[in-house]
């Protein structure tokens, strides 16, 4: 037997780092190079707009996988999360659980998480919240529409209604999330607040209130009032639309 016969075929998709850096450099296929090459030109003429979800996943995958055809990868994804932003949004020890997704692929997905994330806040950080309403909602639908458990977040606005502070007060289930409304506005006197903006989610893509959410919002609403703060609302946030307490008369 030859060597060339006796070699081992490369694995379909490299699973991290060290077993990437453990395969001998080869050259790259004409056909998997070209087309990354004709990939990244679609990119460049027509933006992500002209090409499906699993074609721009693509382009981000061949960061993390430079020797191979990482398209059967990225169809893979995306059947295993249901979309482009679910697989960006996915935990990380649930993506190590696809087949051929390592850490360098882990790092790659969650590096243009963060690069959106943080496009979007820049949108509503430190301005004023009513004259920014749409990137207000931009900025929810962007974090935190896609998760698959529930998150619970406040929006600190100063005397000016500018956004001051976002953060995440509470990690919860699939349908539930532990909220403590002293947290919550101890909090905001903290960071000299004036007003807040309650944000959660709802993975299961339905933005109705449960009663409890709705029990959870006033218990909020009279102990801001008691301190001197506004609650101005109270959004819901679902795969696809979200809902303000405030247009729908729960405040």
């Amino acid at each position: 037997m030859t060597s060339e016969m006796a070699e081992a075929p490369l694995p379909l998709f490299s699973p991290d780092d060290e077993a990437a850096a453990a395969v001998p450099p080869k050259r790259l296929p004409s056909y998997i190079k070209d087309h990354r090459k004709r990939l990244r030109a679609r990119f460049m003429e027509g933006g992500a707009a002209a090409m499906p979800d699993y074609e721009v996943l693509e382009l981000i995958l061949f960061r993390a996988i430079e020797r191979q055809d990482v398209k059967p990868l990225a169809r893979l994804l995306i059947d295993t999360f249901g979309d482009f932003n679910r697989v960006l949004s996915a935990d990380p020890a649930r993506l190590t659980s696809v087949s051929g997704v390592g850490e360098a692929v882990v790092r790659e997905l969650k590096l243009v998480e963060a690069a959106a994330h943080r496009l979007a806040r820049s949108r509503v950080l430190q301005r004023p919240v009513i004259s920014s309403w749409d990137a207000v909602l931009d900025y929810c639908h962007t974090t935190m529409a896609h998760r698959e458990t529930e998150q619970f977040r406040v929006l600190y606005l100063d005397r000016k209604n500018v956004l001051i502070a976002d953060e995440a007060q509470a990690q919860g289930t699939v349908d539930h999330v532990p909220v403590y409304p002293r947290e919550v506005v101890k909090r905001a006197l903290e960071l000299n607040a004036s007003a807040l903006i309650l944000v959660h989610n709802h993975p299961s893509g339905d933005p109705s209130p449960s009663q409890q959410d709705i029990d959870m919002t006033r218990q909020v609403e009279e102990a801001s009032r008691a301190l001197g703060l506004t609650l101005h609302d109270h959004l819901i946030v679902g795969k696809s639309a979200e809902l303000s307490f405030r247009a729908e008369g729960y405040l």
